[in-house]
C-alpha cells in the first residue's frame, strides 16, 4: 500500500469545502475509498447531492459519507459544519478548505467581486482554519489542514487582481498557520498549500466539454496531493500537462526579483521584458552543462 500522511487512515474522517465538483470532489472519492468518512460541504445545489452519492459508490471499508449545505463565507455555518462533523463521527482528520469563486475584477473595478471572491476564497478559508484548527489539536491525533491556494496568487497574473489577492492572502494565512502549528507543544496537526496547476474543474471551465490535452483532471492533483502530504511537503505545487516544477521554478523566482531587482510589478508581461524573461526561462529550464550550469 502507498505510504499516506498519518492522519490519512481508514476509520479516519475528512471534511472537504467546495466538494460538489472538481478537485473537492475527486479529493472526496479518493479518501472514501481509502477508507475514510469523507463530509462534503458546499452551497445547497444538486451536484452537491451527486457528489455525496459518487463519493459514497467509492466508499471502502465501511466509510461512511455525509453531505451537509454549507456557505464558507458565513462563519456560523461553517462552525455548525465542524459541530455536526464532530457530533456524528467525534474526529477530523483532514480539514480541506477548498472552496472558491472566480471572475471578481481588476484593482479598480466590481467591487461586488471583490467583495465575493474575498468573502468565499479568504474568509471561507479563515473560517474553516479558525472553526476547526483548535478542535483537531485537542483531539491529540495526527491531523491535516489543507487550504487551497492557486499559483496566480504567486506569480499574480494580470486579469482577475482580486482572485490574486484572494489567493495571495490564503498562502499568507497559510504558512502562518503552519508557523503557529509548528510552536504548539505536542501538536500533531500539521498545514499544507495546495497549489494546483491548470485543472480541467467547473470552476475554471464551466460548462465545458472536453478536457483541453493540457490541463490535469481533478483526480491527478487529489493524488499528486495525497503523496507530496505523504512525504511531508508543506508547498504542493502541482505541475499539468503543459509546465513543469521547473518552469512554475522559474516563473516565481522571476517574480520575487521584480522586488529585488527593482522591476516594474509583473514584468513578466511588461513589453520591455519580454526578451529578458524569455532569455531567463530558457536558462532557468533548459539543459544543464556537466558542472551543473
Amino acid at each position: 500500500m502507498t505510504a499516506q500522511h498519518p492522519a490519512i487512515t481508514a476509520g479516519r474522517t475528512a471534511v472537504i469545502t467546495g466538494a460538489a465538483s472538481g478537485i473537492g470532489l475527486a479529493t472526496g472519492v479518493r479518501l472514501a475509498g481509502l477508507g475514510l468518512n469523507v463530509v462534503l460541504a458546499d452551497v445547497p445545489s444538486a451536484p452537491l447531492n451527486y457528489a455525496a452519492s459518487a463519493v459514497l459508490a467509492a466508499a471502502a471499508h465501511g466509510a461512511q459519507v455525509e453531505a451537509i449545505a454549507t456557505d464558507v463565507s458565513d462563519h456560523a455555518q461553517v462552525e455548525a459544519l465542524r459541530d455536526a462533523t464532530l457530533k456524528r463521527f467525534g474526529d477530523v482528520a483532514l480539514l480541506m478548505n477548498n472552496a472558491g469563486v472566480g471572475r471578481g475584477g481588476s484593482a479598480y473595478e466590481n467591487l461586488d467581486g471583490w467583495r465575493r471572491i474575498l468573502a468565499v476564497n479568504l474568509m471561507g478559508v479563515l473560517h474553516g482554519t479558525q472553526a476547526f484548527t483548535q478542535a483537531m489539536l485537542d483531539l491529540g491525533r495526527p491531523a491535516a489542514i489543507v487550504n487551497t491556494g492557486s499559483k496566480q496568487g504567486i506569480t499574480m497574473p494580470p486579469g482577475d487582481t482580486a482572485y490574486n489577492a484572494s489567493k495571495a492572502g490564503i498562502k499568507a494565512l497559510t504558512e502562518g498557520l503552519q508557523h503557529s502549528l509548528r510552536n504548539v507543544a505536542g501538536s500533531q496537526v500539521t498545514a499544507h498549500l495546495l497549489v494546483p496547476g491548470f485543472t480541467f474543474t467547473g470552476m475554471t471551465r464551466p460548462g465545458a466539454g472536453e478536457k483541453p490535452p493540457g490541463a490535469w483532471t481533478g483526480e491527478q492533483v487529489a493524488d499528486f496531493m495525497l503523496a507530496r502530504m505523504a512525504a511531508g511537503d508543506f508547498y504542493i505545487i502541482c505541475p499539468d500537462n503543459d509546465v513543469t516544477r521547473e518552469i512554475d521554478n522559474a516563473r516565481m523566482t522571476w517574480t520575487m526579483q521584480d522586488i529585488t531587482q527593482g522591476r516594474p510589478p509583473l514584468s513578466r508581461w511588461h513589453p520591455d521584458y519580454a526578451d529578458a524573461f524569455a532569455a531567463f526561462l530558457k536558462d532557468e529550464t533548459g539543459p544543464k552543462d556537466e558542472t551543473g550550469g
